[in-house]
């Protein structure tokens, strides 16, 4: 499948052929079902994730080759390339009015999307709460048990196709009001205060030390994180910019529950 798809990619009137979109659509189809995934989770201690570059190219020729199409839902009428998802009930995922996951999405079984938006090639994965008014950018990758807060923005990234999503990792608590985009990788059970904002080249410095630790676009597992500044030096003067910084430590020993709580109110973040 992954060589049929670069063969189309690299010569799009393949894409004339009924064979090609069939096999485009398929693609889709496993992506909706979680049976691909546009990146996959290491496999042992100490590897990366894996960006499959090939689904992307797929997703990008699934706009090409779809046709708009008008649907309507209840009183809801759009005019889109890319049809809603369905059988919500049947993959055991709750769907609070007025949601919507777009088809080629994934959410896996125990899934609670209040009012908030799912785009296509995003996965989330088990017993994840996407809040009311919070977005889940295209090819965005969710943990278990993740929490992401009012309004939080997860951002999407589908060109170029080699570029790496979102991962948002398991356990992990996003505060309201979060912006990560731009590839930002939050790691195991880390929690976000409202309001913070990472990027790819963020710069999220741990100052539980002695001596600061810089990291860019990435908070280390348990890592508690609150909105902060830096000063610059610019032509104009000295000015803050702003940056994460990392204050304390989420237990991993304890109850999932109490050791977030204990961080929230350790550390006085507000989410």
């Amino acid at each position: 499948m992954t060589a049929e798809i670069e063969r189309i990619w690299a010569n799009r009137e393949l894409l004339a052929n009924p064979e090609s979109t069939d096999l485009i659509r398929e693609v889709i189809k496993k992506l909706d079902r979680g049976e691909l995934r546009v990146a996959a989770p290491p496999k042992a201690e100490g590897e990366e994730w894996t960006v499959n570059e090939w689904v992307k190219k797929a997703i990008l020729l699934y706009f090409i080759s779809q046709q708009m199409a008008p649907q309507e839902v209840g009183i809801f009428a759009f005019n889109d390339k890319i049809p809603l998802k369905t059988n919500f009930a049947e993959a055991k995922v709750r769907v609070v009015p007025p949601a919507v996951a777009r088809y080629g999405s994934y959410q896996a079984p125990g899934v609670i999307l209040m009012p908030s938006y799912v785009n296509i090639g995003a996965y989330v994965d088990e017993r994840t709460m996407v809040d009311t008014w919070a977005t889940v950018g295209s090819c965005a990758q969710i943990g278990k048990d993740v929490h992401l807060s009012g309004g939080v923005g997860i951002g999407g990234v589908l060109e170029p196709p080699q570029a790496a999503p979102v991962i948002i990792e398991d356990g992990a608590f996003i505060g309201s009001r979060c912006i990560v985009v731009e590839g930002a990788h939050i790691g195991k059970q880390a929690v976000l205060g409202a309001g913070v904002t990472i990027t790819g080249s963020s710069k999220i410095i741990d100052v539980t030390g002695d001596s600061p630790i810089e990291y860019k676009g990435f908070v280390p597992a348990n890592s508690v994180v609150i909105p902060g500044s830096y000063t610059k030096k610019f032509p104009a003067g000295d000015f803050h910019v702003p940056c994460a910084i990392i204050i304390g430590q989420r237990k991993p020993s304890t109850d999932l529950k109490t050791s977030l709580n204990d961080a929230l109110r350790e550390n006085n973040v507000s989410v």
